[in-house]
């Protein structure tokens, strides 16, 4: 742990009330107790603080659950507040600290004491001031651990995601794996799934991982702050970087799929087609026309009796005096024009006219813009233009999976990476409603079409053609991400509310579990963000990035509750905890967006919610 970095931590579970704030600090004078106590808090979140009174600093914050060892009372600064109980508190005297669960102050914080409003703890038990050892704190903070590798491993590209955490994969064909498909895991872009996982009874429980020891309970800040963690990503289903790590250890695409996805076969699928929003709410005029180019071979256009040929063009604009709305002019490489007339409808196909032929979708605003297939264009009631791709699920993977995964990746781990995107999207047709089953972007799975293809990854998909990931008989929905830091998570421990409550069924095959090596190392350790660290912040600007939002504004704020986790250690929730009593809890998800939307763009951002306020081995 970093020198710099002081930070108070306590033996405690989850908070409920503070002390409010106080009105004047009176003068101090001492009065024996009968013998020194045990004292425990009425309520959870009492604050101890430096000196007898409101006006200083809170040290910790104590649930109902803890001990200290009070040596006497002493008349102090005035408190008000209402307890837990509803009954109001008011009073003068508090309680000298000489330790908390079974430590001293002087260890924990290098003062001699400490002070509560002796109104809102009780007396346990008569003892001396040294407590049992039972009720000893938690183990010191272990290590750190070694620094991460700087490079992607031998064979994989050196980039590394660029999406946000709880973002899908990255963008570029080359890139690194990127984390996984945002949406949740029975959201599907605009109907239910097909083939939808049905929630299981709970199983037991997975021990939580021994990275710890996390802490129980309130972390008072320091007068720095520094959030350390492991991985990128939602950590839900594969790893991708743990899917690469395996194949180097010489594990199978079966043995790969069949760790991330526990319980499940390797069964088979009736070929289909996918469609892919391709371009979305494109505002057509005179001046930027909607332009599509049929390449290679002939195309024609559903309504025009008419083959047009390689390198043609179709332009499509606004036409109020046609009965569709739309005018379409179709002109040759010569410039020729071929065709010159009212669009057939407001929605149409067009098609290559060979399996060979492809579509330039010249309008879509990257480079990555030629596909196979039929591309469908769809006037929406708000005037603008969608664009479909219907594609093969087989031609549709050309184009997903060495975007998702580096094509130079070893085979096993491109053809785990081929049964998880399948099955992904397979779970998210819907042929009969809506007009598309998945984006071509990290809502879904990124998607470059023909230009994204890569001939490992095609290998990696021909070697699976038709396989898929089920459970029970039915697909399942195969969650992916980036890198899970050494274990990974279940699914309704991520997919929470914004508050952290679990509103996610269970999913029997999405079970966190450990994904280390014999020799305790990570499978993805040659991630780029297999460990993480933020800026060194100070307390003031940490308040500062949290009171930006309202749902993290507590005014100042003194703690943070970081013990709600799942069974990686990922936080469910986060607690934060104001000098006057202000609570608020978010998911770990809202947390890590809050800090990255307050903070430097140059900062390093949070990748996910496996993080502490210590490194994490």
């Amino acid at each position: 742990m970093r020198a710099s970095v002081r930070r108070a931590r306590l033996s405690a579970a989850p908070l409920a009330a503070a002390l409010s704030a106080a009105v004047l600090l009176l003068g101090l004078t001492s009065s024996l107790a009968d013998a020194s106590t045990i004292e425990q808090p009425i309520c959870d979140y009492t604050n101890v603080r430096t000196g007898a009174g409101t006006t200083y600093a809170i040290q910790a914050t104590l649930m109902h659950t803890s001990k200290v060892t009070a040596v006497t009372t002493v008349t102090g600064g005035s408190y008000s507040t209402t307890s837990c109980t509803g009954s109001a508190i008011t009073g003068n005297r508090w309680l000298r600290i000489t330790a908390i669960n079974g430590k001293s102050v002087s260890s924990l914080y290098g003062r001699t004491y400490l002070y509560g409003a002796s109104y809102l703890f009780k007396a346990v038990v008569s003892a001396t001031p040294t407590a049992s050892p039972k009720a000893s704190a938690p183990a010191s903070a272990p290590a750190a651990p070694s620094t991460p590798p700087s490079t992607a491993p031998s064979g994989a590209p050196s980039a590394v995601p660029s999406a946000a955490p709880s973002a899908a994969p990255s963008s570029a064909p080359s890139a690194a794996p990127s984390a996984p498909p945002s949406a949740p895991p029975s959201v599907p872009p605009s109907a239910p799934p097909s083939q939808p996982p049905s929630p299981t009874p709970t199983p037991s429980p997975t021990p939580i991982p021994s990275s710890g020891p996390w802490e129980t309970g309130p972390t008072t800040l320091g007068d720095v702050v520094e959030l350390y963690g492991r991985g990128y990503g939602h950590g839900v289903g594969m790893s991708q970087y743990g899917a690469y790590g395996r194949a180097v250890a010489g594990q199978s695409a079966s043995q790969i799929v069949g760790h991330y996805y526990p319980g499940t076969s390797i069964g088979t699928m009736a070929s289909t087609t996918v469609r892919v929003q391709v371009l979305a709410g494109f505002s057509a005029t005179a001046s930027n026309p909607l332009r599509i180019y049929g390449r290679v071979g002939s195309w024609t256009i559903d309504g025009i009796g008419k083959t047009f040929p390689a390198d043609a063009q179709v332009r499509m604009t606004p036409d109020g005096a046609a009965a569709s709305g739309w005018h379409l002019t179709v002109i040759g490489a010569d410039t020729t024009t071929l065709f010159s007339g009212a669009a057939p409808a407001t929605a149409f196909y067009i098609r290559p006219a060979s399996s060979t032929s492809l579509l330039q979708l010249y309008s879509k605003p990257t480079s990555y813009d030629r596909f196979r297939g039929n591309l469908r264009v769809i006037v929406t009631s708000a005037g603008t233009i969608n664009v479909v791709n219907w594609v093969s699920m087989e031609q549709y993977l050309l184009g997903v999976v060495p975007v998702e995964m580096s094509s130079s990746w070893p085979a096993a781990a491109l053809q785990a990476q081929a049964l998880a995107a399948r099955s992904y999207a397979a779970v998210r047709l819907h042929p009969g409603s809506g007009t598309f089953d998945v984006y071509d972007d990290t809502r879904s799975q990124v998607y470059f079409g023909q230009l994204g293809e890569k001939t490992n990854g095609t290998a990696a998909v021909n070697a699976t053609a038709g396989q898929v990931v089920t459970y029970k008989g039915a697909i399942a929905n195969t969650m992916y991400h980036s890198s899970d830091g050494g274990w990974t998570e279940n699914n309704e421990d991520v997919y929470t509310s914004a508050t952290g409550q679990i509103t996610a069924g269970v999913v029997a095959y999405l079970r966190g579990s450990s994904d280390r090596m014999p020799d305790g190392s990570s499978y993805d350790k040659t991630s780029p963000f297999a460990t993480w660290h933020t800026t060194i912040y100070t307390l003031a600007q940490i308040r500062s990035i949290f009171a930006a939002d309202s749902r993290s504004n507590v005014g100042t704020l003194v703690a943070l509750d970081l013990s709600r986790r799942g069974v990686s250690g990922r936080l469910i929730s986060v607690t934060f905890i104001g000098s006057t009593g202000t609570i608020k809890t978010v998911s770990g998800s809202v947390f890590v967006a809050i800090f990255n939307a307050n903070t430097p763009a140059t900062d390093p951002a949070m990748r996910n919610t496996l993080f502490d306020l210590k490194p994490i081995p």
